[in-house]
């Protein structure tokens, strides 16, 4: 272990800067969910059910857009890319809570839409200012930054609520994330090799890869361009033609999927599950116990374990497979079934808590060698799609079980649920890899 290196990336120019601002630019949105629940139940007398299927639908927009926001970044630039962001954050979040809740809807999933893609920004940026084992620190940096938003920003949110206003609170979200928007503008990370701030890299054997692929389909059965010129010189009406042209251009467009890259979306699926799920868990054992009072003993136990986790991990000289650590994670999340109290609840917490950083910062690190970086934002803001859709399921499901079975019974699901998803992320792995063997096998006629 190299502690060591996190010191050597602080003071690498610009990497320090984006850290702090990617752990501001995340508050905002840590924290709306919850001012949104409280602003639907406190103010518009909405119940919790409707309060959160609001909340269910900004998140939709959220996994909607970040693989759209992360392609324009690749497309357009990261300045360019964040104006539509910027302006929207602003606008949406100040109109909602002077708005009645048929309103609300339309607006949420717009912010959702369009909200501000910190995650797959910071990621990409980090992915081509830093290399090898210096990255996996930068990556573990990045997911404790995350870790202690997500402890800060709700509870913020309820402080904000009750002794100021959440119409207060939500004008000044939008405000917050418009500033950040605009200071990562400033700032400027880079997002491609050869830019300021990046670091050399040697040639990256997936870039190549993409890069022979992109040719054999342009250079495909008389070249896809010259099949699309015939066609278009002819007049052609073929719809055999103009099918086997749109899997070329399909294959071109997404060319950087691959069997890993599947498995590391299924991976972050899983995480966002079955960390959701362990929070409901956990509330609903204390409230079984009636203990609700004594949550922050448990969180503080539970996400302090994940600090201690990520800075480990990110000291580490080998990384390790994020479905590994996922498999970890669900498998030590099924003892806290045990707890009989908050204080048991919260040691039996340490042991996954101590993995919730890396396998977040690990599917990070393996995303960024698996895909070409011109490719590498749209690819972010599908791990950031995973991430939350999982995170979306995860409550749910493991609500449903508290309520058939009781609090125990929901760590087991989750855990179990884990467990599976790993199995199918390894099982993608292996189909895939098999049809890529057989097609390189296949004889040239």
């Amino acid at each position: 272990m190299k502690f060591g290196r996190y010191g050597q990336l602080l003071k690498q120019p610009g990497v320090g800067a984006l850290l702090l601002i990617g752990m501001v630019a995340r508050l905002p949105h840590a924290a709306v969910g919850m001012l949104l629940l409280l602003h639907l139940v406190n103010e518009l007398d909405q119940d919790w059910g409707s309060a959160g299927l609001v909340v269910a639908l900004m998140t939709i927009g959220i996994a909607l857009g970040a693989p759209w926001r992360g392609h324009v970044v690749d497309m357009y630039g990261l300045r360019r890319a964040l104006i539509p962001s910027v302006i929207a954050e602003v606008v949406v979040w100040s109109i909602v809570p002077q708005v009645s809740f048929k309103w609300v809807l339309p607006l949420v999933f717009i912010g959702g839409l369009f909200s501000l893609p910190v995650f797959s920004v910071v990621r990409t940026a980090l992915g081509v200012m830093t290399t090898g084992d210096t990255r996996r620190s930068a990556f573990a940096l990045d997911a404790m930054a995350t870790e202690l938003v997500f402890i800060v920003g709700p509870a913020g949110a309820g402080i904000v609520a009750t002794s100021l206003d959440t119409t207060v609170g939500m004008i000044g979200i939008g405000i917050a994330s418009s500033a950040s928007g605009l200071a990562l503008m400033l700032l400027n990370p880079p997002t491609r090799s050869g830019q300021p701030g990046a670091v050399a890299l040697k040639a990256n054997p997936h870039e190549e890869r993409l890069g022979a692929e992109a040719s054999l389909i342009a250079a495909g059965p008389g070249g896809l361009a010259d099949v699309e010129g015939e066609l278009i010189l002819a007049g052609a009406k073929s719809a055999k033609a103009r099918i086997a042209a749109r899997g070329r251009s399909f294959r071109h467009r997404f060319g950087w999927v691959s069997a890993s890259v599947i498995a590391v979306f299924i991976a972050a699926s899983g995480a966002g599950l079955v960390l959701s799920g362990t929070e409901v868990g956990i509330l609903s054992l204390l409230d079984e116990n009636g203990s609700e009072g004594q949550l922050g003993i448990v969180f503080l136990f539970w996400c302090g374990a994940s600090l201690v986790g990520g800075l480990l991990y990110g000291s580490l000289n080998r990384r390790i497979s994020p479905i590994v650590l996922l498999l970890a994670m669900a498998v030590l999340t099924v003892p806290m079934a045990l707890a009989t109290d908050t204080w048991t609840l919260a040691l039996l917490s340490i042991a996954p808590g101590m993995l919730c950083a890396p396998v977040l910062s690990a599917a990070s690190e393996w995303l960024t060698d698996l895909v070409a970086e011109k490719r590498r934002g749209e690819a972010m803001g599908w791990y950031g799609s995973a991430l939350t859709g999982g995170t979306a399921l995860g409550s749910p499901i493991t609500g449903a079980t508290v309520d058939g079975f009781g609090a125990g019974a929901g760590f087991i699901m989750v855990g179990f649920i884990g467990a599976v998803i790993c199995a199918v992320a390894l099982v993608a792995q292996q189909v895939r890899r098999a049809r890529g063997r057989a097609r390189l096998l296949v004889p040239e006629s």
